[in-house]
């Protein structure tokens, strides 16, 4: 598969982008929020849905970087910022426009994690970096996901 660029700018986009890095691990130190830049970045170890999907017999992840602009603020709930190299797995991101076109964009992780990002508006970037290593298990939500 070829390396992954996409640019979100609404809603739309970010479900997109939230749909590539569903089941995507990130350590809390691969977290960096940029106060005076007014942007967050994270490096993130996304699992490839397109190619467990294609029927190649491995699951693949690929290193990836998520780059968010125009952030005014950054809060965390049941993450502990100071062990950095705790795990999160991310499971969606979403947006919610309270004072268009800002809002918050709301990463939602297993185990009760979040991260909100007080935005001026949505405008967002996620870069495959190249890195990409097999890996022996697929993500399963349940009893109705099935991978071919």
């Amino acid at each position: 598969m070829d390396p992954l660029k996409l640019i979100a700018v609404d809603r739309d986009d970010l479900e997109i982008v939230a749909t590539h890095l569903q089941d995507a691990v990130v350590k809390i130190g691969d977290i960096h929020w940029r106060p005076w830049e007014k942007r967050l970045v994270m490096g993130l170890n996304r699992f490839d849905w397109e190619c467990a999907q294609c029927g190649t017999p491995h699951f693949q992840r690929r290193r990836t970087a998520l780059r968010f602009e125009r952030v005014h603020a950054c809060k965390c709930r049941n993450i502990d910022a100071l062990d950095r190299a705790a795990v999160l797995n991310l499971l969606t991101i979403e947006f919610l426009e309270n004072d268009p076109p800002g809002g918050n964009i709301m990463f939602v992780f297993s185990g009760g994690a979040e991260l909100k990002l007080d935005v001026e508006c949505l405008e967002a970037e996620l870069a495959d970096l190249g890195p990409v290593w097999d890996t022996p298990c697929c993500p399963a939500h349940g009893d109705d996901l099935t991978i071919a």
